[in-house]
């Protein structure tokens, strides 16, 4: 039963944190949540930020596969990461980006939760640059990072307006850098 509990730690903690935040949850309100006791957390987790990296290290892997099995879905299309934002922000639960929220949180780029996330940023300039890459792109890790910080700014816009244009918006600017940049090679 251990993986379970350790499990069910992390199914809790991640939920609880994307919604209210990491700071606003305290190890009492996991235990509650996750059913399990206070021995077997500390087993699972040497204290609470252990269990913030487990969680934000087991999302990025989520995310990672994800991703490629959005690029999977659209032929290495990257401009599909907009299209799967946009779905995602019209989903009740969508509270931005955990990652840019863990960073804000920590705020000091030196704690491990800011770094797992710029990590996971850094990541995906690098799946993004490889498609582009590999659809015969060029400039691409420019682009790549351009378009992540059209991803977040916009991710960041549209929970501040209400509503999914900006993502719609920044996926036509992403395809605009793009073109762009081909026309000039």
């Amino acid at each position: 039963m251990p993986t379970q509990a350790r499990e069910r730690l992390l199914d809790s903690a991640e939920a609880l944190f994307y919604r209210y935040g990491i700071q606003a949850i305290g190890i009492d309100r996991l235990l509650q949540d996750s059913g399990v006791g206070r021995a077997s957390f500390y087993r699972h987790f040497e204290s609470k930020e252990a269990l913030v990296s487990a969680v934000l290290a087991r999302r990025d892997a989520a995310w990672r596969e994800m991703f490629d099995h959005i690029l999977d879905a659209c032929d290495g299309e990257p401009l599909a990461l907009f299209d799967a934002m946009a779905a995602r922000y019209a989903e009740n639960d969508f509270r931005g980006c955990a990652f840019i929220n863990a960073m804000v949180e920590a705020a000091d780029r030196n704690s491990p939760w800011h770094q797992i996330a710029i990590q996971h940023k850094n990541a995906l300039i690098e799946r993004i640059a490889e498609s582009l890459r590999a659809a015969g792109h060029t400039d691409v890790k420019k682009q790549a990072t351009q378009w992540v910080m059209l991803l977040d700014g916009a991710v960041i816009t549209a929970m501040r307006e209400g509503h999914v244009w900006p993502i719609q918006e920044a996926r036509r600017m992403a395809a605009q850098l793009r073109d762009q940049s081909d026309a000039s090679s």
